[in-house]
Protein backbone atom coordinates (compact mmCIF):
# COMPACT_ATOMS: atom_id res chain seq x y z
CA UNK A 1 0.00 0.00 0.00
CA UNK A 2 1.29 3.58 -1.02
CA UNK A 3 1.19 6.22 2.12
CA UNK A 4 2.09 9.60 2.51
CA UNK A 5 0.33 12.90 3.33
CA UNK A 6 1.13 14.53 -0.45
CA UNK A 7 3.22 13.13 -2.97
CA UNK A 8 5.17 11.15 -3.87
CA UNK A 9 3.77 8.04 -2.74
CA UNK A 10 6.13 5.36 -1.64
CA UNK A 11 4.79 2.21 0.85
CA UNK A 12 6.91 3.88 3.82
CA UNK A 13 5.68 6.92 3.21
CA UNK A 14 8.82 9.02 4.22
CA UNK A 15 9.20 10.28 0.72
CA UNK A 16 6.35 12.83 0.92
CA UNK A 17 7.12 16.50 0.54
CA UNK A 18 5.27 17.34 3.49
CA UNK A 19 3.95 15.44 6.86
CA UNK A 20 0.76 15.94 8.32
CA UNK A 21 -0.93 18.60 10.85
CA UNK A 22 0.20 19.74 13.12
CA UNK A 23 2.73 22.68 11.74
CA UNK A 24 4.48 24.51 14.63
CA UNK A 25 5.69 27.73 13.79
CA UNK A 26 7.95 30.18 15.33
CA UNK A 27 10.04 33.04 14.07
CA UNK A 28 11.09 36.82 14.02
CA UNK A 29 8.70 39.08 12.21
CA UNK A 30 8.92 42.48 10.68
CA UNK A 31 5.64 44.12 10.12
CA UNK A 32 4.67 47.69 8.22
CA UNK A 33 1.54 48.66 8.19
CA UNK A 34 0.27 51.22 5.47
CA UNK A 35 -2.50 52.86 3.86
CA UNK A 36 -3.42 51.74 0.05
CA UNK A 37 -5.59 52.90 -2.32
CA UNK A 38 -9.53 51.46 -1.49
CA UNK A 39 -10.20 50.41 -4.73
CA UNK A 40 -7.45 48.92 -5.97
CA UNK A 41 -7.46 46.81 -2.92
CA UNK A 42 -11.30 45.99 -3.65
CA UNK A 43 -10.58 45.21 -6.91
CA UNK A 44 -8.00 41.97 -5.28
CA UNK A 45 -11.00 40.49 -2.77
CA UNK A 46 -13.20 37.71 -3.93
CA UNK A 47 -16.31 39.16 -5.19
CA UNK A 48 -18.95 39.39 -2.05
CA UNK A 49 -16.27 39.03 0.06
CA UNK A 50 -16.47 42.23 1.94
CA UNK A 51 -15.09 46.18 2.04
CA UNK A 52 -11.66 47.03 1.52
CA UNK A 53 -11.23 49.76 4.08
CA UNK A 54 -7.51 50.82 2.74
CA UNK A 55 -5.95 49.71 4.93
CA UNK A 56 -3.04 46.68 4.51
CA UNK A 57 -0.04 45.50 6.45
CA UNK A 58 2.86 43.87 4.58
CA UNK A 59 4.94 41.13 6.93
CA UNK A 60 8.76 39.58 6.28
CA UNK A 61 9.31 36.74 7.94
CA UNK A 62 11.62 34.43 8.41
CA UNK A 63 10.36 31.14 10.20
CA UNK A 64 11.35 27.66 12.12
CA UNK A 65 8.57 24.80 11.83
CA UNK A 66 8.64 21.46 12.85
CA UNK A 67 5.99 19.00 13.19
CA UNK A 68 7.22 16.10 15.80
CA UNK A 69 10.47 17.85 16.36
CA UNK A 70 12.72 15.96 13.74
CA UNK A 71 12.77 18.88 11.64
CA UNK A 72 15.14 20.83 14.17
CA UNK A 73 17.77 18.40 13.94
CA UNK A 74 18.13 18.56 10.32
CA UNK A 75 17.36 22.49 9.89
CA UNK A 76 17.07 22.70 5.78
CA UNK A 77 13.62 21.24 6.27
CA UNK A 78 12.90 23.57 9.29
CA UNK A 79 13.91 26.93 8.25
CA UNK A 80 12.57 29.47 5.30
CA UNK A 81 11.75 33.05 4.78
CA UNK A 82 8.52 34.66 3.81
CA UNK A 83 7.02 38.11 2.12
CA UNK A 84 3.20 38.66 2.56
CA UNK A 85 1.02 41.26 1.92
CA UNK A 86 -2.73 41.36 3.77
CA UNK A 87 -5.42 43.91 3.25
CA UNK A 88 -7.89 45.07 5.68
CA UNK A 89 -11.32 44.29 5.26
CA UNK A 90 -15.30 44.60 6.59
CA UNK A 91 -16.58 41.36 6.51
CA UNK A 92 -19.73 40.34 7.89
CA UNK A 93 -19.49 43.11 10.73
CA UNK A 94 -16.29 41.91 11.43
CA UNK A 95 -12.62 43.69 10.67
CA UNK A 96 -10.20 40.66 9.29
CA UNK A 97 -7.83 40.23 6.58
CA UNK A 98 -7.59 38.87 3.07
CA UNK A 99 -3.92 37.74 1.36
CA UNK A 100 -3.46 38.59 -2.45
CA UNK A 101 -0.27 37.83 -2.37
CA UNK A 102 2.90 36.04 -0.74
CA UNK A 103 6.04 34.97 -1.16
CA UNK A 104 8.63 31.95 0.10
CA UNK A 105 11.47 30.34 -0.37
CA UNK A 106 10.74 26.52 0.98
CA UNK A 107 9.02 24.47 -1.44
CA UNK A 108 7.86 22.86 2.23
CA UNK A 109 6.09 25.77 2.88
CA UNK A 110 4.44 26.78 -0.55
CA UNK A 111 2.84 22.96 -0.70
CA UNK A 112 2.11 23.73 3.24
CA UNK A 113 0.97 27.25 2.09
CA UNK A 114 -1.55 26.55 -1.02
CA UNK A 115 -2.90 23.74 1.69
CA UNK A 116 -4.47 26.43 3.70
CA UNK A 117 -5.19 28.94 0.31
CA UNK A 118 -2.48 30.88 0.62
CA UNK A 119 -1.33 32.19 -2.78
CA UNK A 120 2.53 31.30 -1.90
CA UNK A 121 5.07 31.64 -5.45
CA UNK A 122 8.59 31.31 -5.01
CA UNK A 123 10.54 34.33 -4.00
CA UNK A 124 14.07 35.90 -2.28
CA UNK A 125 13.55 37.15 1.05
CA UNK A 126 16.24 38.72 3.17
CA UNK A 127 15.94 40.52 6.50
CA UNK A 128 18.13 41.66 9.09
CA UNK A 129 18.64 39.39 12.10
CA UNK A 130 19.02 40.34 15.86
CA UNK A 131 21.38 38.76 17.58
CA UNK A 132 20.61 40.25 20.74
CA UNK A 133 24.47 41.78 21.84
CA UNK A 134 25.50 45.32 22.06
CA UNK A 135 27.62 45.23 18.86
CA UNK A 136 27.14 46.78 15.50
CA UNK A 137 26.67 43.43 13.56
CA UNK A 138 24.26 42.23 16.46
CA UNK A 139 21.17 44.68 15.95
CA UNK A 140 20.05 44.58 18.98
CA UNK A 141 16.68 46.17 19.77
CA UNK A 142 17.61 49.33 21.33
CA UNK A 143 16.61 52.76 20.06
CA UNK A 144 17.63 53.74 16.87
CA UNK A 145 18.95 50.68 15.74
CA UNK A 146 18.07 49.88 11.92
CA UNK A 147 16.88 46.86 9.89
CA UNK A 148 16.25 45.73 6.69
CA UNK A 149 14.07 43.71 4.47
CA UNK A 150 13.93 43.04 0.84
CA UNK A 151 11.88 40.42 -1.86
CA UNK A 152 13.18 39.74 -4.99
CA UNK A 153 11.64 37.11 -7.85
CA UNK A 154 12.93 35.81 -10.96
CA UNK A 155 15.98 38.01 -9.87
CA UNK A 156 13.83 41.12 -9.63
CA UNK A 157 13.30 43.08 -6.62
CA UNK A 158 9.74 43.46 -5.97
CA UNK A 159 9.30 45.28 -2.01
CA UNK A 160 12.42 46.46 0.43
CA UNK A 161 11.54 47.81 3.53
CA UNK A 162 13.66 50.00 6.43
CA UNK A 163 13.08 50.06 9.87
CA UNK A 164 14.33 52.71 12.76
CA UNK A 165 13.45 51.21 16.08
CA UNK A 166 12.10 53.71 18.31
CA UNK A 167 12.70 52.46 22.08
CA UNK A 168 9.28 51.76 22.96
CA UNK A 169 6.87 48.67 22.59
CA UNK A 170 4.31 48.26 19.50
CA UNK A 171 0.80 46.53 19.48
CA UNK A 172 0.24 43.81 17.19
CA UNK A 173 0.03 44.69 13.20
CA UNK A 174 -1.57 42.69 10.46
CA UNK A 175 -1.75 39.02 11.20
CA UNK A 176 -0.67 39.38 14.43
CA UNK A 177 -3.88 41.06 15.73
CA UNK A 178 -6.63 39.97 12.75
CA UNK A 179 -7.40 36.70 11.18
CA UNK A 180 -6.76 36.20 7.92
CA UNK A 181 -8.64 34.42 4.89
CA UNK A 182 -7.18 33.62 1.68
CA UNK A 183 -8.57 31.67 -1.94
CA UNK A 184 -7.97 28.31 -2.75
CA UNK A 185 -9.13 27.01 -6.38
CA UNK A 186 -8.77 23.44 -7.76
CA UNK A 187 -8.26 23.64 -11.18
CA UNK A 188 -8.13 20.25 -13.34
CA UNK A 189 -6.40 19.31 -16.32
CA UNK A 190 -9.12 17.17 -17.41
CA UNK A 191 -11.56 19.71 -17.50
CA UNK A 192 -10.11 22.98 -18.85
CA UNK A 193 -13.46 24.82 -19.47
CA UNK A 194 -13.58 26.12 -15.60
CA UNK A 195 -10.68 27.59 -13.72
CA UNK A 196 -12.54 25.42 -10.78
CA UNK A 197 -14.09 26.45 -7.71
CA UNK A 198 -12.65 29.03 -5.38
CA UNK A 199 -12.74 28.08 -1.85
CA UNK A 200 -12.37 30.72 0.66
CA UNK A 201 -10.16 29.29 3.50
CA UNK A 202 -8.64 30.01 6.64
CA UNK A 203 -6.01 28.07 8.79
CA UNK A 204 -7.05 26.77 12.19
CA UNK A 205 -4.63 27.64 14.35
CA UNK A 206 -3.90 27.47 18.56
CA UNK A 207 -0.92 27.73 21.10
CA UNK A 208 -0.12 31.18 19.52
CA UNK A 209 2.88 33.20 21.63
CA UNK A 210 3.39 36.20 20.98
CA UNK A 211 7.17 38.11 22.10
CA UNK A 212 7.84 41.40 22.76
CA UNK A 213 7.02 43.41 20.17
CA UNK A 214 9.49 46.80 19.35
CA UNK A 215 7.87 49.44 17.81
CA UNK A 216 9.68 51.29 14.63
CA UNK A 217 9.63 54.01 11.94
CA UNK A 218 9.43 52.46 8.64
CA UNK A 219 9.41 53.01 4.57
CA UNK A 220 8.03 50.15 2.03
CA UNK A 221 8.26 50.71 -1.84
CA UNK A 222 7.03 48.59 -3.58
CA UNK A 223 8.36 47.62 -7.46
CA UNK A 224 6.80 47.11 -11.33
CA UNK A 225 7.62 43.39 -12.41
CA UNK A 226 6.19 41.79 -15.91
CA UNK A 227 5.07 38.74 -14.06
CA UNK A 228 4.34 40.12 -10.60
CA UNK A 229 1.01 42.42 -9.28
CA UNK A 230 2.57 43.08 -5.80
CA UNK A 231 3.25 46.69 -6.67
CA UNK A 232 -0.73 47.54 -7.25
CA UNK A 233 -0.72 47.79 -3.60
CA UNK A 234 1.57 50.24 -3.27
CA UNK A 235 1.83 52.37 0.05
CA UNK A 236 0.77 55.82 0.34
CA UNK A 237 1.74 56.11 3.45
CA UNK A 238 3.74 53.79 6.19
CA UNK A 239 1.34 53.94 9.81
CA UNK A 240 3.00 51.96 11.73
CA UNK A 241 5.58 49.71 11.73
CA UNK A 242 7.36 46.78 14.35
CA UNK A 243 9.96 44.20 15.05
CA UNK A 244 8.81 40.98 16.84
CA UNK A 245 8.82 37.25 17.43
CA UNK A 246 5.55 34.75 17.14
CA UNK A 247 4.91 31.28 17.37
CA UNK A 248 2.26 29.09 16.43
CA UNK A 249 0.43 25.86 15.43
CA UNK A 250 -1.86 25.25 12.46
CA UNK A 251 -3.82 22.32 12.45
CA UNK A 252 -6.10 22.56 9.67
CA UNK A 253 -7.89 25.07 7.42
CA UNK A 254 -11.34 26.21 7.43
CA UNK A 255 -13.97 27.17 4.86
CA UNK A 256 -15.87 30.07 5.04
Amino acid sequence: MLTGFTPPFTPSGRSALIPAPPWHYAGQVMSLAFHVDQKTAQDLLPEGFGTATGNAACHFCEWQATTDGSEMLDPIYAQYKECFVVTEVEHSGKLVLYCPFIYVDQDLSIVRGWMQGWPKKMGSVWMTRSYGLNHPAAAPFQKGVRFGASLAVKDRRLAEAQLILTGEEADPIGFLSLPAYSSASLPSLTDMSSPGRTILMRAVTENKVQGRAYAATGTLNMFDSPHDELSLLQPESVSNASISTFALSVTGASKE
